[in-house]
């Protein structure tokens, strides 16, 4: 095999994943049915809070928390974060008990593109309770060089 064989075959493999490998709309709401099923979807009880607008899709930080007594009767069974634009539509489950004394989940997510990320707590009840925000990335993890 020559070098410009072997860089041609290496560019399409590269360039696939990403044309063919895209989260939707249509997409989230599906993930969003697999998890809710036919239940409905109330707003409110939920705080989603990330910045508006990040400079780096790489490390964006959320928080979600949720208003609950947090007690053997009544607590949140599970936190689960979805987006629009990312390569998949679950972006995570966190699953709680009434030990946790708080609903209240951290970390850091990455952003391929500026795009609606949504929250939902499941109650014990098995309610669902949501918050949605819009944050426009301005370089997304995606397509950042490593150095």
């Amino acid at each position: 095999m020559d070098r410009r064989r072997f860089l041609a075959g290496t560019a399409a493999i590269v360039v696939l994943p990403f044309d063919s490998a895209q989260a939707t709309p249509e997409a989230m709401a599906a993930a969003i049915r697999k998890v809710v099923g036919s239940s409905p979807v109330r707003e409110g009880r939920v705080s989603l809070d990330l910045p508006p607008l990040v400079e780096n899709g790489s490390t964006v930080p959320l928080v979600v928390s949720v208003e609950s007594p947090m007690t053997e009767a009544d607590y949140i069974k599970a936190i689960h974060v979805f987006n629009e634009k990312n390569p998949q539509p679950g972006v995570f489950t966190a699953r709680l008990g009434p030990r946790n004394g708080r609903a209240v989940v951290g970390t850091r997510i990455k952003l391929g593109d500026s795009q609606k990320i949504v929250a939902i707590a499941e109650t014990s009840g098995g309610q669902f309770w949501s918050a949605s925000a819009d944050v426009i990335v301005t370089l997304a993890a995606c397509l950042e060089e490593s150095t």
